[in-house]
């Protein structure tokens, strides 16, 4: 089963970063949010990965493309220019870059890989700047039993804020940025059957709008409630935090063993 990430938009909100990069190769403890979000799938056995390009994709490419050589000890043998590659360690995945455009909207991402994703059946679909403790067998097993086009991972957002309870001036309870209790948003981590690309139309396609919307009008959408850990990546405050997440040795999203 074929992973897709959404890895082509600008990041505006996140410009410090992203005037040099796009924004999944913004760093987490020193390595791309793009390749935490992998390592969570690989966790559960998908390692076909299907990356969707746009703004700075060259420098997603590059990183894969050198992936191989820089986690591994190189001897060049300078006469012949042989390069040989020993006590590599990486992870066996497959990873395929495409270019839907620089200014394609996540639809039209999409919809520019059906070629690639239909006659496969299946996929998953997550985006390229926020990580979960998601049980990505549990969701798949709860797409395959209802049958429908689409399964949304529903997810509690995370508060700006911390909350205090008062008397008077004495702090009873002090709980820094909780989940908050009540409404449900996209979180992402989607499985969807190739039928949704019956609801994608060109590059201005905005997935979470009418595609969804249609979906879910025609009782093809459904919720996979996930109450554990998520959090997106759109601010520095949010890059901050989940940094800081990391090297506490806590990260929650940290569901596979080793670096």
């Amino acid at each position: 089963m074929k992973t897709v990430i959404l890895a082509g938009g600008l990041g505006s909100r996140l410009s410090e970063e992203t005037q040099i990069k796009p924004k999944p190769m913004v760093e987490i403890g020193g390595v791309p949010i793009l390749l935490h979000i992998m390592k969570i799938y690989h966790h559960y056995r998908f390692n076909d990965f299907v990356v969707a390009l746009g703004y700075k994709g060259e420098i997603i490419k590059d990183f894969f493309i050198n992936y191989h050589p820089f986690n591994s000890d190189v001897t060049v043998h300078l006469k012949s220019g042989q390069v040989k590659y020993e006590n590599t360690d990486v992870d066996d995945w497959t990873v395929r870059m495409v270019d839907t455009g620089k200014d394609s909207m996540t639809g039209g991402r999409l919809h520019r890989l059906e070629s690639i994703l239909r006659p496969h059946g299946t996929f998953l679909l997550t985006y390229g700047d926020g990580v979960a403790n998601v049980d990505v067998d549990a969701l798949v097993k709860f797409h395959k039993r209802h049958g429908k086009l689409a399964t949304v991972t529903a997810v509690r957002p995370p508060a700006r804020f911390g909350t205090m309870a008062f008397d008077g001036d004495m702090v009873l309870n002090f709980k820094e940025k909780p989940q908050m209790g009540e409404g449900w948003i996209n979180g992402g981590f989607f499985v969807f059957e190739p039928g949704i690309f019956d609801y994608l139309h060109g590059d201005d396609t905005i997935l979470e709008r009418e595609p969804l919307e249609n979906m879910a009008r025609d009782g093809q959408l459904m919720s996979f409630r996930h109450d554990g850990f998520w959090h997106p990546m759109d601010t520095i405050r949010d890059r901050d935090y989940l940094d800081e997440q990391w090297k506490s040795g806590k990260a929650p999203w940290k569901v596979w063993g080793g670096e």
